[in-house]
């Protein structure tokens, strides 16, 4: 029996149109707090509405605290919530710090060091060669002012698969790192609304099979190698429809003109971002999930599809290609149009054996990605490293 801890998680902004950490950073608190610990979570205000309140928020045993965002926003900075971290940090056994490169990560290793608490870095993906080279003069800027003394200074790296952790050693500095998946309510998805819903409301799809893209709109994702992949199966004769759906993060015009170019405006729908009232009828009535980025550490998308009983098309270089493999969930491609397309093409002509691998993908994440499993291995993880400091302090 683990003792109970106060553990505090720091993100710079929980709002759901920056894709997978706050999903990541509220399943994790939730799924920690539901085996008896205290969770409090400190965020910027980024992305939220003007009037939310500022004082803790209480949901699903989780206390919530917002910061206000302040100059320099891209570092998403806020000097109240570095106040707060000097003040208070010596009441919790252990922080988790989410993402690199950001104000919060000197703030919290700074607070760590005065209070000697240790402190886990969660690296969602940006050690990644492809992440790790974006934007390099500014990233290297940030190391050289605050992160590589923030990431030495972590008790352990997370991350959530064995590929991301091979592909990030050698900017790892050296700091040990561990293996924790991302969960799933795999029960919100064992129970989907009955097909139909989302057909209804977009009748120009008609009984076409879908072909569903879901996440943010960005260069990472390949959206364009889907685009003329897609364009490539239709101009074979393939009767489908395209459902593009999630927050824009740049790409989206030229998606749309890229959709145009190859014929397939008519035939592709772009839903923008979707709640889960409108995202559970889509996931009812797509056919394949296509994932075909260039870089994805993990890809949670990826997972609800497998847990809605969807078969997935992901690329090579998503990290849970190999699981996908093995699993027999769906097809993994090169990040190549002719590539995609054929095996696109292949799935898209063989419903009995897209149900087989919706099946497989289902058992997949019934074994592996909930978030009770999730939360037994942070609570090993957690007090392993509150051991081992409390050993060291001695």
């Amino acid at each position: 029996m683990v003792a109970a801890m106060n553990i505090l998680h720091v993100i710079a902004s929980l709002a759901p149109e920056t894709g997978g950490p706050p999903r990541a950073c509220l399943g994790m608190a939730r799924a920690i707090a539901r085996r008896g610990h205290r969770v409090t979570v400190f965020s910027t205000d980024h992305g939220l509405a003007p009037a939310l309140p500022r004082g803790p928020i209480e949901e699903q045993g989780v206390a919530i605290r917002y910061f206000p965002l302040e100059w320099p926003r891209g570092l998403a900075t806020s000097w109240p919530m570095a106040a707060a971290l000097m003040r208070e940090t010596g009441g919790y056994d252990l922080v988790h710090l989410h993402a690199l490169h950001r104000f919060q990560d000197w703030a919290v290793a700074r607070a760590c060091r005065r209070h000697h608490k240790p402190y886990i870095i969660m690296a969602n993906g940006i050690l990644d060669p492809y992440i790790f080279r974006r934007k390099r003069l500014v990233k290297r800027a940030a190391e050289l002012l605050f992160q590589d003394r923030a990431t030495r200074g972590a008790a352990v790296i997370q991350y959530v698969t064995e590929r991301e952790k091979a592909a990030s050693a050698p900017h790892a500095l050296g700091v040990p790192g561990v293996v924790i998946p991302l969960g799933i309510d795999a029960a919100a998805f064992a129970a989907l609304p009955a097909p139909g819903a989302f057909r209804s409301r977009h009748p120009e799809i008609g009984a076409r099979p879908i072909v569903l893209f879901l996440g943010r709109l960005h260069e990472k994702k390949g959206i364009d190698v889907l685009v003329r992949a897609f364009a490539a199966c239709t101009r074979c004769g393939l009767d489908a429809a395209l459902v593009i759906a999630g927050p824009d993060e740049g790409v989206r015009g030229a998606t749309e003109r890229l959709a145009e170019a190859e014929g397939i405006a008519a035939r592709t729908l772009f839903t923008g971002m979707l709640g889960d009232d409108e995202k559970m009828p889509l996931l009812a009535d797509a056919d394949v999930f296509a994932l075909t980025s260039h870089s994805e550490n993990f890809g949670i998308a990826v997972v609800e599809a497998m847990a809605a009983g969807l078969p997935v098309l992901v690329s090579e270089r998503v990290d849970l290609a190999p699981e996908v493999e093995v699993g027999g969930a769906g097809k993994v491609t090169a990040v190549e149009a002719g590539a995609v397309a054929e095996a696109l093409a292949a799935m898209l002509g063989d419903a009995a054996g897209r149900r087989a691998m919706g099946e497989r993908g289902r058992r997949l994440v019934a074994e592996r990605y909930t978030w009770p499993q999730v939360g037994e291995a942070l609570e090993r993880l957690y007090a392993e490293v509150v051991a081992a400091a409390a050993a060291g302090s001695r």
